[in-house]
């Protein structure tokens, strides 16, 4: 017993320094890299340098970029194959950062968006994929979930720094802090997820077989348009809330950056707190319960509104997208349990299509007149799609999501 002892607390340190490093790229990619444009566009469109609807723009032109990078993870799913697309992806965040906080035309930084979503795209599918396959080999597969804690951790992260410089960057300087950051983050998440060691028959799916499943089967639909509902449901308050605030609210309200501060909060525990509920409930019955949760919030937004209204969507949206992710994908692998990092880099996907739908409505009904506040209505109808869908999908009852 002596000596097996230290063995287990080895084994326990690199688990957990895989899944470390996976939450900390996790943080770069989906906070500092994408989401971190939610708190900064007000301050953007008071430097003068985007207006509300080349803002909505440029945040289409990301979500496409996530939705090509699912696709590319969809194409390179093995482990050999992630070894080399990973590094890559991560280099393209770097470079696409940077460049950044040197733009002032919209165009040019719509097309650096974009590169900066492919990459985010990328991933946030083949980084919790290659964990996954990881812990699988070593029989702690219930762990995987944790890797998602960096997105809440990194919500605050980005709030703390766009809150932190406000008041001495401008403009395209903005960028900098997240920049800055990202680059040892980057360099060491790298490392730790390249050393990881599989056996040489290990692979993120069963083959060329695989390959030839159908991902869209009478099963798996109700889930898919589900998660579409989903992604096009949260994205508005995600990308919108603190503008929101800032043109619904009085001029310096404590919303119009607390809203962001109120995300992130409730997002740092919400991974643990989906998992709790589907492993009490069942995760179809969390998902259901998710949803409506989920669209509560929008529709406090819509027709509570002011500073209640923002809090509350603000906390409850927080509190469930990241819970909506982990019941789907585990759903989805009790649904088809050989199809692995193939099924979660499609239903990405498919979340990013749903995506780049929420900013391009928002743009087209602000340019028809219509208010920011009215647009948080298309959301609220994506979530109850979702909730209602959600009810349509049922799992094997002989099969368990979390095996």
């Amino acid at each position: 017993m002596s000596h097996s002892q230290p063995s287990i607390a080895s084994s326990s340190r690199t688990i957990y320094t895989a899944l470390l490093a996976g939450a900390v790229l996790l943080l770069v990619v989906h906070t500092l890299g994408r989401f971190i444009y939610t708190p900064l566009l007000p301050y953007f469109i008071g430097d003068g340098l985007l207006t509300t609807e080349q803002g909505a723009v440029i945040a289409t032109w990301n979500y496409l970029g996530y939705l090509l990078g699912a696709l590319l993870a969809v194409r390179w799913h093995s482990i050999p194959q992630i070894r080399v697309m990973l590094p890559l992806a991560l280099l393209v965040h770097v470079l696409s950062t940077l460049g950044q906080t040197q733009l002032e035309q919209p165009t040019v930084l719509g097309i650096t968006r974009c590169l900066n979503g492919i990459a985010n795209g990328i991933v946030f599918v083949q980084a919790p994929a290659l964990i996954l396959e990881w812990l699988v080999c070593r029989g702690r597969a219930s762990l995987s979930g944790l890797v998602y804690l960096g997105v809440g951790i990194g919500l605050l992260l980005s709030s703390a720094l766009v809150s932190a410089t406000r008041d001495w960057l401008d403009g395209p300087d903005r960028w900098w802090p997240a920049a800055i950051v990202s680059l040892p983050l980057v360099w060491w998440g790298t490392r730790q997820l390249l050393k990881l060691e599989f056996p040489d028959t290990a692979q993120l799916s069963t083959g060329h077989s695989t390959s030839a499943n159908t991902l869209l089967t009478r099963a798996s639909l109700p889930l898919f348009l589900a998660y579409a509902g989903a992604g096009l449901g949260y994205i508005l308050p995600m990308t919108f809330l603190p503008l929101l605030a800032s043109l619904t609210l009085p001029q310096g309200h404590w919303l119009t950056g607390g809203s962001w501060l109120i995300v992130a909060l409730s997002t740092i525990p919400s991974a643990w707190l989906w998992n709790f509920l589907g492993s009490k409930l069942g995760d179809l019955p969390a998902l259901r319960l998710n949803f409506l949760v989920q669209l509560t919030g929008v529709l406090a937004a819509v027709f509570v509104g002011g500073a209640v209204g923002i809090a509350c969507c603000s906390l409850l949206v927080g509190g469930t997208f990241l819970g909506t992710v982990l019941l789907t994908q585990r759903i989805g692998r009790a649904l088809q349990p050989h199809q692995g990092p193939r099924l979660s880099a499609a239903l990405v996907a498919l979340y990013g299509l749903a995506q780049i739908a929420g900013p391009l409505l928002t743009k087209q009904w602000l340019t028809r007149g219509g208010t920011l506040t009215e647009a948080f209505s298309i959301g609220a109808i994506a979530l109850a799609f979702g909730l209602l869908f959600s009810f349509l999908t049922t799992t094997p009852d002989n099969q368990s999501p979390h095996t």
